[in-house]
């Protein structure tokens, strides 16, 4: 990812209908913004341990739905700790720098209603552009990171 201007890395995961509903709106910011020419890499990672969430249904989910971004999986939890990340899909945008430039919210309207404002979008266009990102920081919806709870 290194050659990348910008890194999106999405929290997500196959037990989430929220997620499952965003998945189409992140493939098109993907066609949008990334593959092999683009300035933007996507990665979507799942930290979830539940059944569902196990790595082996994450690639029949990816392979099924068609991803045209990285689907990966945390066992360890310690990448969405370490970002912070509460909800899935969460999403943070990382500068040429690694800094996160914006996290929260992909838009700001949750399937089936259609968006009028991709926050994703904007936060994108303004990093690649090298500008502070106006609205960096947005109320993520959908379901809790199911994190595992030390004993």
């Amino acid at each position: 990812l290194k050659a990348k201007s910008v890194v999106v890395v999405v929290f997500t995961c196959n037990s989430c209908p929220v997620a499952e509903d965003y998945e189409p709106r992140i493939m098109a910011f993907a066609k949008k913004h990334g593959g092999a020419d683009g300035h933007v890499a996507i990665v979507a990672i799942n930290v979830n341990k539940v059944p569902e969430d196990r790595l082996d249904k994450m690639t029949e989910r990816a392979k099924e739905r068609e991803f045209n971004f990285a689907y990966l999986h945390d066992e360890s939890q310690k990448i969405a700790k370490s970002f912070g990340a509460t909800y899935t899909p969460e999403f943070f945008v990382l500068d040429k720098d690694r800094k996160i430039a914006y996290m929260g919210a992909m838009d700001d309207k949750g399937p089936p209603a259609e968006p009028t404002t991709s926050f994703l979008d904007r936060a994108v266009e303004a990093t690649l552009k090298g500008e502070k990102v106006t609205k960096a920081e947005t109320l993520a919806r959908g379901c809790k990171v199911r994190y595992v709870r030390p004993r």
